[in-house]
Formats: structure tokens, C-alpha cells, sequence
């Protein structure tokens, strides 16, 4: 009977009716016959041992193969990591030394690859600007680490404010105030942005802007072109509404005032401690030339739409490139203009009023001309002079003797205002003059200190000393300090930035404190 029932359970697989110790003891029993998949030892289980030492056997190959491929799989992904930390530690130190001013790449290599990319120095001007422009905005723009003004030794003080130091950007490099902030961070003490015309204008026909690289010079006949007014003040505004928001004034309008104020402690116009924001203005081409009060009318436009913005105001009556505009720097007409600038300038609605300075030309270097300029300066109460801007003379290359290319001698020809070192050695006693003239004060003032005052008179006012800011082939430190011991309070450079690099100003700063540690 038992034997049958066994026989009915085998057939029917029900196991489970069996006693626990009748059951089939270990896994193996309930494996297939073909158990073992491992490579080299495939065999069936009623041919070999058990099939409980067959998947022992198994097991045991199987555990001394894998320790062989387990490091593989480590040391792909060693290096990979290696690979990728090398990658961050390159990007991190190219990062670094490439924004930094002073890098000698800035001078040395990219000033040579966009000369050799771009032929046309305009189009170079207009990339270089949207590049910077564009890096800014991802903050990956060039400037100047480790704080090299914290030591003060080059700070000085104008029109009542201390900046970090004397060293400025000349207008014409930031034409439309689209990288201002870019051009503080590589360390200018002072940046003039412009110049703006009223309305806006393409300028003169293109090509209008010359290399001379042999002199490290150039020659330009931008004719002022612009965006307008309009446009600059909105750049402007958006500025100031920017930094108002970040320092958590707001972004209402109300906010972008109590900023221009001073309550946050910087200057309106830089909105940076130490350092000073210029505004160049000037009149539209076809505005007449003999028509003065429209020409008044253009600046005055020009100051209510800007001054607001603006620590410094700069008026320009000295570019060569518009027609009739070096006839303005006689006395009468320039005086005109100048009282109607610094009348417009009082009625800015603002706190502390914005500066205002007059740009002359370094051709009109008569004692008559320089007379009559500062003339019109004492009586408009115009601040101060920037002396030097382009010049319509060409002077010889440099070194003496050295013999200019074909092509440098054709460009020589083209019209324009030449820039570049040269114009240094004429700049230095031009400022040294001014400086003698504007200390002397306006006649009426001479005339009455050589008068012994009445007994009984009250004191005389001693009216303040008028700022100079010197323009004009500065390139390096020791031409720096000599502009600045003729009676200059600001050495500003152009050109010397285009060749030199986003790095020349400081490398000029750096040499001007070697030689003030001379001195």
C-alpha cells in the first residue's frame, strides 16, 4: 500500500503530502539536471558529483575570476577622475591668469591676434567692446586682483573726491557707456565714456580709423558718431537702477534717486568708492557752425539728459574731425557755451552737482589761443581743462631716423587726428602752461591783487583751483608722473590701452609708483 501511494506521488510531483524527512535534502534538488552554466564546466549532474558541489565548484571559479576584472573596472574610473580634476585645475588656473590684468598674454598676444584677424581697427574696436561686453555679463571679463591701491599710495584727491589713484581711460575707447564697468575693474581711477551728440549719427564715411603699428599710433576720423543722447541716458539710468536693486534700495524710481543722493555712499556717477564717471558731450555735425545758440542748445541738450549720471562733465569743442568745431575754443563762443553747460549743470536734479571740464585741442598752442581759453574758463566757472586730444599734425617716427613702410607712409596721408607717443613730448609743456595760466587766476582777479586793498576792506575770496587732466601719448609710468608734476591731477590714455592691452593701466600704475618711490 505504501508503496503504491509513493509511486502515486512521484507521478503526480506532490511533495508536499510527504513527511519534512522524507523531502529531498538542499537546493540542488530542486536545480535542473543541467546546472552548471559556467564556461569550462558545463556537465550534466547524473554524470558528475552532486549537484550541490557542482554549483560550489561554480561559485568557487567564478569568485576567482571576478577580483581580475573588478580593478579593471577601478582603474578606468581613476582615471577618469584624473581626467577630470586635471580638466578643473586647467580651467580653474586659465580661468585666473586670463582675467587677470596682468597677464602678459593681454599684451603680448591677444593685441597682435586681433590686429591679425581684424585689419579694420574699427571692426577690431566694435568686437573687442562686445567681447568685453559679453564677459562682463558672465563675469569672466579681465580685472585687476589682489587690490593694488589698498596701499593709497597713489590716491588723490578731485573736485572733493579721493580716488584710488590718478590713472584714467580717455573717451572714444567706450563710445556709447556699453563697457564702463569693465574698464573700472581693470583699475582706472577715472573713466570718460563718449562722446554724445543730441541726436544720433553714423559720423564719417567708413574707413575712418588707421594703424600706424610701427609707431604704435593711430589715426581717426570718427566724425563723433553716436547714438544720441537719448540713448546714452537710458544706458545710463540702467546703470544706476541696477546698482540701486543689488544694494537693496528698490526698483522704483524713487530708489534710483536716493542712490544719485548719496545715500549709498558712493559717487552718482561711478557708483564706485574711489573712482569717477565722465560724460563727453558735443554738438551734431550739421548743426551751423556760426549759429551759436543752437550749438548752446546742443550741449545743453546733451547735459539734461546725461549730467544726472555723470560725476564729470566734458565738453568737447576740440575733435578735428566736425567741421568748425576748433573755431568754438575762441574765447567769446566758447565762453557762451560753457556758462550755458554749467548753468545747465546747477539745475541737475541731484544732490552734489556734476563736475565741468572743457576738452582743448593740443594745436591751438599760441599764448593768444591758451589765453583766450582760460579766459572763458574763469568766466564761465567751468572746473577745470583736459588738455589734449588728437592732433592734426604728423609728427616724425620714432626712433629718429627710422624709415615708415609704403603702406604706413599712405596711411600718414589719410585725414584725421593722429594719436599715439608721440604727442607726449608736445603735451607735457602744454599742461605745464595751462597750469601757469589757470594759477594766475582771471584778470580781473590779477589786476586787483597788484591793487593795495582799501583799509577796512573785508578778505578776498580766493576762487578754487582750477583741475587738469592730462590726454595726450602717455603710455607708461614715468611719462605719467611727469604729466602729473606739470600741474596735472589725472594722466588719461587711449591709445596706450589699444596697444598695450587691457593690462596698461596696471602696468602704468605699478611704474608710477616706482617713480613716485624714486622721487
Amino acid at each position: 500500500m505504501a508503496s503504491n501511494l509513493a509511486s502515486i506521488a512521484g507521478r503526480t510531483g506532490l511533495r508536499a503530502r510527504f513527511s519534512a524527512s522524507r523531502l529531498p535534502q538542499g537546493p540542488a534538488a530542486f536545480l535542473p539536471k543541467r546546472v552548471d552554466r559556467v564556461p569550462g564546466a558545463l556537465r550534466y549532474a547524473s554524470e558528475s558529483a552532486p549537484a550541490a558541489e557542482t554549483v560550489k565548484e561554480a561559485a568557487k571559479e567564478t569568485a576567482k575570476k571576478a577580483p581580475k576584472e573588478i580593478p579593471k573596472r577601478t582603474k578606468r574610473g581613476s582615471k577618469k577622475g584624473l581626467y577630470g580634476t586635471s580638466l578643473a585645475v586647467v580651467l580653474l588656473v586659465g580661468y585666473v591668469y586670463g582675467t587677470d590684468t596682468r597677464a602678459s598674454l593681454h599684451r603680448y598676444a591677444v593685441v597682435p591676434l586681433i590686429r591679425a584677424i581684424y585689419p579694420d581697427a574699427e571692426e577690431a574696436h566694435h568686437v573687442g567692446v562686445d567681447v568685453l561686453k559679453t564677459l562682463y555679463r558672465f563675469g569672466l571679463h579681465p580685472r585687476e586682483r589682489g587690490d593694488p591701491d589698498g596701499d593709497g599710495a597713489l590716491a588723490t584727491e578731485v573736485f572733493g573726491y579721493k580716488i584710488n589713484n590718478p590713472v584714467g581711460i580717455s573717451a572714444g575707447l567706450d563710445k556709447h557707456a556699453d563697457i564702463p564697468d569693465v574698464l573700472f575693474d581693470i583699475g582706472s581711477g577715472i573713466v570718460e565714456v563718449g562722446g554724445t551728440t543730441p541726436l544720433p549719427q553714423e559720423g564719417n564715411p567708413k574707413p575712418r580709423v588707421f594703424r600706424l603699428p610701427s609707431q604704435n599710433a593711430m589715426i581717426n576720423r570718427y566724425g563723433l558718431n553716436s547714438l544720441g543722447a537719448d540713448h546714452m541716458a537710458e544706458v545710463l539710468k540702467q546703470r544706476v537702477r541696477d546698482f540701486a536693486y543689488a544694494a537693496g534700495f528698490g526698483s522704483h524710481d524713487d530708489s534710483e534717486q536716493r542712490v544719485l543722493d548719496g545715500e549709498a555712499n558712493v559717487p552718482p556717477g561711478s557708483l564706485i568708492p574711489g573712482k569717477l564717471l565722465a560724460v563727453q558731450v558735443a554738438k551734431n555735425k550739421l548743426t551751423p557752425d556760426g549759429d551759436i545758440d543752437a550749438i548752446k542748445r546742443d550741449y545743453v541738450y546733451c547735459v539734461d539728459r546725461v549730467a544726472k549720471y555723470a560725476d564729470i562733465l566734458v565738453v568737447n569743442v576740440s575733435s578735428p574731425n566736425t567741421p568748425g568745431l576748433r573755431d568754438l575754443q575762441a574765447a567769446a563762443p566758447l565762453t557762451a557755451i560753457l556758462t550755458a553747460v554749467v548753468g545747465a549743470a546747477q539745475n541737475v536734479e541731484r544732490k552734489t552737482k556734476p563736475r565741468v571740464m572743457v576738452k582743448v585741442s593740443p594745436d591751438e598752442d599760441s599764448n593768444e589761443q591758451l589765453s583766450g581759453i582760460c579766459e572763458a574758463v574763469w568766466n564761465s566757472g567751468v572746473d577745470g581743462v583736459i588738455v589734449g586730444n588728437t592732433t592734426n599734425r604728423r609728427p616724425d617716427p620714432r626712433p629718429k631716423g627710422f624709415v615708415l613702410s609704403e603702406k604706413e607712409q599712405q596711411t600718414l596721408k589719410e585725414t584725421g587726428g593722429y594719436s599715439g607717443p608721440q604727442l607726449f613730448d608736445r603735451s607735457v609743456p602744454l599742461i605745464a602752461r595751462y597750469r601757469a595760466m589757470l594759477d594766475q587766476g582771471p584778470p580781473s582777479q590779477t589786476e586787483a591783487a597788484a591793487e593795495k586793498p582799501e583799509e577796512g576792506s573785508g578778505p578776498t575770496e580766493i576762487p578754487a583751483r582750477k583741475v587738469i587732466f592730462a590726454s595726450g601719448g602717455i603710455t607708461n609710468g614715468q611719462q605719467a608722473r611727469q604729466a602729473l608734476d606739470a600741474g596735472a591731477s589725472v594722466a588719461m590714455m587711449y591709445t596706450g590701452v589699444v596697444y598695450g592691452g587691457i593690462g596698461t593701466v596696471t602696468r602704468v600704475k605699478q611704474e608710477l609708483r616706482e617713480e613716485l618711490q624714486k622721487k
